[in-house]
């Protein structure tokens, strides 16, 4: 399909991605009676949270995925398309790998327990919660990295065994980088998750988020509006005076519209705008650096532990953590198999990133199997690996003074992405909230006109 010569575009909107924040925004358009495209590089919606099959058709997420029981934009979202019956609310069991032992560490009498610390340090790591609570305003603690600003209120030892581990873990060469913020919002979080007896509720949506994705994909469809897979948007076309996107070019042609959404991460759309916008509006998109991840995603015929998500503490262990999917979902419902995902956040630049399946699949297992040693290769029944590019932002100093904002140099072009809902880090209940508030601002530029 290619543009139209005649002045009438295509579309009313025209989004680029099919990930959360693309399909809330155009749900949300659609309902409005608006015209709306989404182009997708991938083979089916849910970016991130998208779903693949193994062999024998058991479905599951590529990324693992739940999101807490006092998110409110995911149930909100479900229960619009009639879908409430599909969410599943479920005590989380979480722990940690230290110094060769397992750890329960899913609520406070777990925590006096944790014999790794003093209980001096033990109470001071349990009142830590209440202490980041009294910090009300994040903007006063964004000059600190999180070293700086945790290790006063739990003590260097506290610090030292159970946060730095888990920080060097997930963000690699840029763990002395990011800003205390990213850490206050994951404890304020993780505190308000509890329930009466101080465990934590976690929920998920029956047969993975990719299943709600595509759910969203069926509406927008029904309403009229279109979504294209196969199709990465490799650049634009401008209107002849240069003051605005006129098309969105793909392989498969070229595709206009009155209005235009951007939900890649920031380098993509900086290669997408490349040519067409000023260099220093496309520089600082990319001022925003990112970690990659890749996933391991294991099928297996039995259970590794009784624990949902085990953080890793053991200095040299390369996963931020071990999660078993299915002690948090049933095994029932994935053909009785025991699913587990590996992760690792990471530089591009790692030897890892470059290493083949099977190589990354034996590195991963010799480290596994030192944490549970009594698992055997033939445990396996099937596994998938999936890389992103850019899974994480890395969010340094004072980094709400340079993360870009929604406009770009076109007034019909906005972006809206996972690095720009700081404070909050990236998720997919913050995903379905930007994702409306865009097309509220795309509805009101539209002005109902058609």
């Amino acid at each position: 399909m290619t543009a139209h010569t005649h002045n009438t575009p295509d579309y009313d909107v025209a989004i680029v991605g099919a990930g959360f924040t693309g399909l809330s925004a155009a749900l949300d358009l659609a309902r409005a009676g608006q015209r709306v495209l989404v182009l997708d590089g991938d083979s089916g919606p849910g970016g991130l949270a998208g779903t693949f099959q193994f062999r024998d058709g058991v479905t599951i997420e590529k990324f693992y995925h739940h999101w807490f029981d006092n998110d409110s934009y995911v149930p909100q979202l479900v229960r619009e398309l009639g879908l409430e019956g599909e969410i599943q609310i479920m005590p989380s069991k979480t722990g940690m790998y230290f110094n060769g032992r397992h750890w329960r560490l899913s609520t406070p009498l777990d925590l006096l327990r944790f014999k790794p610390l003093s209980l001096f340090d033990r109470i001071r790591l349990g009142l830590l919660v209440l202490r980041v609570r009294s910090v009300k305003d994040w903007r006063a603690i964004e000059h600190l990295t999180i070293r700086e600003w945790l290790e006063p209120l739990c003590g260097k030892n506290v610090y030292r065994i159970v946060w730095q581990p888990l920080i060097e873990n997930k963000f690699g060469i840029f763990a002395d980088a990011i800003n205390a913020v990213w850490m206050w919002k994951k404890l304020v979080l993780r505190g308000s998750t509890r329930d009466a007896k101080g465990g934590e509720q976690l929920a998920y949506f029956k047969g993975g988020f990719g299943r709600l994705a595509q759910a969203m994909a069926d509406e927008i469809t029904r309403l009229g509006g279109r979504v294209q897979y196969g199709a990465p948007v490799s650049g634009l076309g401008l209107s002849a005076d240069g003051q605005q996107v006129q098309a969105v070019q793909t392989a498969q042609g070229s595709y206009t519209a009155r209005e235009f959404l951007f939900t890649p991460a920031l380098p993509i759309i900086a290669d997408i705008f490349e040519g067409n916008a000023k260099a220093d509006w496309l520089a600082s998109l990319r001022r925003v650096k990112y970690l990659a991840n890749a996933c391991l995603v294991l099928q297996l015929d039995r259970s590794l532990s009784d624990t949902y998500w085990l953080n890793v503490n053991d200095p040299g262990f390369p996963f931020v953590g071990v999660i078993e999917h299915t002690n948090f979902d049933s095994p029932a419902n994935y053909d009785g198999k025991h699913i587990v995902f590996l992760s690792r956040y990471l530089a591009k630049e790692d030897p890892l990133w470059a290493m083949d399946d099977g190589d990354y699949l034996d590195f991963a297992l010799s480290h596994l199997q030192r944490m549970f040693p009594a698992m055997q290769r033939d445990w396996i029944r099937d596994y998938q690996i999936w890389r992103a590019d850019y899974a994480q932002p890395v969010t340094e100093r004072n980094y709400s003074s340079y993360v870009p904002a929604a406009a770009t140099p076109f007034a019909n072009a906005r972006i809206s992405t996972m690095a720009q809902i700081y404070p909050e880090d990236r998720g997919t209940n913050y995903a379905i909230r930007e994702g409306r508030a865009a097309a509220q601002a795309l509805l009101a530029r539209l002005g109902g006109k058609r």
